[in-house]
């Protein structure tokens, strides 16, 4: 899969991400989930690792099977964390001598507890640098990382925005962005990175609510504001679950049609390795 083309479709590309499951039952359960997303045709699907690569074998043997049993094109998470030069080629050859084409590359967020990300000796503090790293020593198509509402590290979005050209300068094909509750702030970040001079594909990163506890976990973690009138209707629901449910995946579906209808390139879903609520909004989308 060449990423410099397959965003050319007159209809949206979709996209999954899923993470390594922590037992054999669940990964069974997972391709089941899995079987259920694919027919909706995805372009393909991206699978995270651990902190410091504590699953990245797992990821490995899960992006090999989802090639070779569902064929639908996987792409790796790799992150900088305590991972040095040497490590990250060693990697990098065993992923293309496995005969994978694109890799999404990240710095990554600090191991368990650690508040700083701390760079390695002989290791990289940024993912441009990993980027340009992997960009002068293979050939892989590359995704990064864009933050809508800007990373939570980083002191304003228009440095986040110097931070993302940097990416894209280093070699980056297209950008995936996390995951924003707010389409004002998404569109107001495709301006600005415009500006900017950035022309790579903009993929939206997208996360249908099922429940309010967790959502309030997740965006508190990435620093995505959830509109005001959102949450009150959630929060007067807690206690239905259903209706939740049905409140998150509503609003899924209006998010995801009025970014359509800013001409978007695609959608790339943030699963939680379940199918049930991005299969209702892609039912709805009538996108295949």
């Amino acid at each position: 899969m060449n990423l410099k083309n397959i965003y050319n479709s007159k209809n949206p590309v979709i996209s999954y991400e899923i993470f390594p499951p922590k037992t054999i039952n669940d990964t069974e359960s997972l391709f089941q989930e899995l079987k259920q997303l694919s027919e909706f045709n995805p372009a393909f699907i991206s699978v995270t690792y651990g902190a410091g690569g504590s699953t990245r074998e797992k990821t490995l043997e899960l992006v090999l099977r989802i090639r070779d049993e569902l064929n639908i094109c996987p792409i790796p998470h790799f992150t900088c964390v305590n991972t040095t030069k040497t490590e990250i080629l060693a990697y990098l050859k065993e992923i293309q001598n496995a005969d994978i084409k694109n890799i999404l590359a990240l710095r990554g967020d600090p191991p368990g507890k650690e508040g700083k990300f701390v760079k390695i000796p002989d290791g990289f503090g940024y993912a441009s640098e990993l980027i340009e790293f992997i960009r002068s020593n293979t050939d892989l198509g590359i995704l990064a990382a864009g933050y809508p509402e800007g990373h939570h590290e980083c002191k304003s979005l228009e440095q986040d925005i110097i931070n993302l050209k940097k990416k894209v300068d280093a070699g980056a094909n297209v950008i995936i962005t996390q995951l924003f509750y707010d389409n004002a702030a998404f569109l107001n970040f495709l301006e600005k990175i415009n500006k900017a001079g950035i022309k790579v594909p903009v993929i939206p990163g997208i996360l249908p609510m099922t429940s309010l506890a967790q959502i309030q976990k997740i965006a508190s973690l990435c620093s995505a504001k959830i509109p005001d009138n959102l949450m009150q209707k959630l929060i007067n629901y807690q206690d239905d679950s259903e209706a939740v449910k049905k409140i998150g995946i509503d609003y899924a579906i209006e998010q995801c049609r009025e970014l359509i209808e800013n001409n978007i390139s695609g959608l790339h879903f943030y699963t939680l390795n379940k199918s049930f609520a991005v299969k209702s909004v892609l039912q709805e989308l009538n996108i295949k």
